[in-house]
């Protein structure tokens, strides 16, 4: 791409069409600027301004859904607005607010810089709504990296813990890992569709040279390898093998980002690719996906079983979770209602992962990376709300009916069903029958006394005491768990949403 041609996409004044991740660039930067200008006691307040700034772009995105860009290429072909793109949007300003949130509550109880996170935060978020809707590998690739560099820094956030810093660089060599492969597979794809197209990275014009050389074995590699760069991000098997260590060393709230809004940025690219560019190769992406997603689903419940840690536990089932939702987009390429189940199980994954997430940061103490199942005994006794919160989140994540975390589920296997899935179909109930024993574990723990041995006379109780809830705090995780609980009931609001968007 040629200097002139970054000149005539300036004077185009194409701005406005990413409006939304500018503003939170913006917003990131004013951040660092308030830092500087107010005086130290005024700095609580930056947060506060972070989620307001936030809450405005969500806001913006609800009014401004149906974009008048839609359909339409961006940037010489680098962006291209899709209604799946406008949802994930919505999505990730939501995670980032949520993250935000619990940002507050964990790192008061840290001796750590505070600004800077919900900065990060901001990018990070920015760079995935880019991701979801680039039309471009060179534009998939920089959004990917900026998405990565920024978790590099949050997994590591607490550099006074020895964990945190093992958990960003282990973060550090698999995110080099996985870009290494990602970036030979593009290469190799470049270099075969190359000698076609002058511009062979746009998406388009890959899928149609793809389209018309099917069996090309070098493309069959290079679609191979990006594949599994992008498996990487979404954590399946065999590519998760340091996501419990990453999850239990990372602050808590960051933990929650990357269950959350990384896996669902790697989600949508599965998405985008799999119906899209690589659409012509499914020989191929389909046998490796269904590979990929039955050890998926069978290592993350089985592994979680007899965890004690419970950052470690909700880790390893993210990973299962990651195999349902590839369930969703193997289903996707022959039956095509089966994107909107995937986005109804991710925005159901979101609401019930952050009421557990919200309920851990208010458990842990200052070493968050320590989060044993016994710290949650008598949590009911001690704190019913906190409990109640907890055990929504939980059985919607185990898929309890009446919870929306059932009705997610219901549509990912109903979707498979009508695929043709059925082996992967028994692996997933099966996955889901064990991941019940895990999740009531930690239910059982919270809401019936645990036995443990009496405390020594002057011996001081090893559980961290507990943060008091805020009203805020209180607001925001009853709304998470209730929306949980009416999805369960009544799914209309976003399955007409989402009918609405195809």
């Amino acid at each position: 791409m040629t200097i002139e041609t970054l000149q005539a996409i300036a004077d185009q004044n194409e701005w406005l069409s990413i409006m939304p991740e500018l503003m939170l660039g913006c917003l990131a930067l004013a951040l660092l600027v308030l830092e500087i200008l107010l005086p130290a006691k005024d700095h609580r307040l930056i947060p506060g301004f972070a989620i307001f700034g936030q809450v405005a772009v969500l806001v913006g995105l609800l009014f401004n859904y149906a974009s008048p860009y839609l359909g339409e290429d961006r940037f010489d072909h680098l962006i291209k607005f899709t209604a799946d793109g406008q949802f994930m949007r919505v999505f990730f300003v939501l995670s980032s607010i949520l993250v935000s949130a619990l940002g507050i509550v964990a790192l008061a109880k840290q001796k750590m810089p505070k600004i800077e996170f919900y900065s990060i935060v901001l990018v990070v978020t920015a760079a995935m709504m880019l991701l979801v809707q680039s039309n471009h590998f060179v534009m998939f690739f920089v959004a990917l990296e900026t998405i990565t560099v920024g978790f590099y820094i949050l997994v590591s956030y607490v550099r006074t813990n020895s964990l945190s810093l093992e958990a960003g660089l282990k973060y550090l060599v698999s995110g080099a890992l996985s870009s290494a492969i990602l970036l030979f597979g593009i290469v190799l794809l470049y270099g075969v569709a190359g000698k076609s197209h002058v511009d062979a990275m746009n998406f388009d014009n890959l899928r149609t040279f793809l389209a018309t050389t099917p069996n090309d074995f070098v493309a069959s590699i290079g679609v191979v390898f990006v594949l599994c760069g992008v498996a990487f991000k979404v954590g399946a098997v065999p590519f998760q093998i340091w996501i419990p260590d990453v999850y239990q060393g990372a602050p808590t709230p960051v933990t929650a980002f990357l269950a959350v809004a990384s896996k669902a940025a790697g989600v949508s690219v599965l998405l985008l690719l799999t119906r899209g560019v690589f659409a012509s190769y499914s020989n191929i992406v389909t046998p490796l996906l269904v590979v990929m997603t039955a050890a998926t689903i069978i290592f993350g419940n089985v592994a979680a079983i007899g965890q004690q840690n419970v950052k470690r536990l909700i880790g390893l089932s993210g990973v299962s979770h990651a195999g349902y939702l590839m369930l969703g987009v193997i289903a996707a390429a022959s039956q095509p209602q089966a994107i909107n189940a995937v986005h109804f199980y991710l925005f159901v994954y979101l609401l019930a992962s952050f009421a557990v997430f919200g309920v851990m940061t208010h458990v842990a103490g200052p070493d968050d990376t320590d989060q044993q199942l016994d710290y949650y005994g008598d949590l009911a006794k001690q704190n019913p709300f906190l409990a109640a919160i907890l055990a929504v989140g939980l059985g919607s994540l185990a898929g309890i009916p009446p919870l929306a975390g059932f009705i997610g589920k219901l549509m990912i296997f109903v979707a498979a069903y009508k695929a043709g899935l059925y082996s992967l179909l028994v692996i997933s109930v099966l996955g889901v029958v064990v991941s019940i024993y895990y999740y009531f574990g930690w239910i059982k723990a919270a809401f019936f006394p645990v036995w443990q041995v009496p405390l020594a006379e002057g011996e001081i109780d090893p559980r961290p005491a507990r943060t008091v809830v805020t009203p805020p705090m209180a607001a925001v995780l009853g709304a998470l768990a209730l929306a949980s609980v009416i999805l369960g009931f009544y799914q209309a609001p976003i399955t007409g949403w989402l009918a609405a968007l195809h």
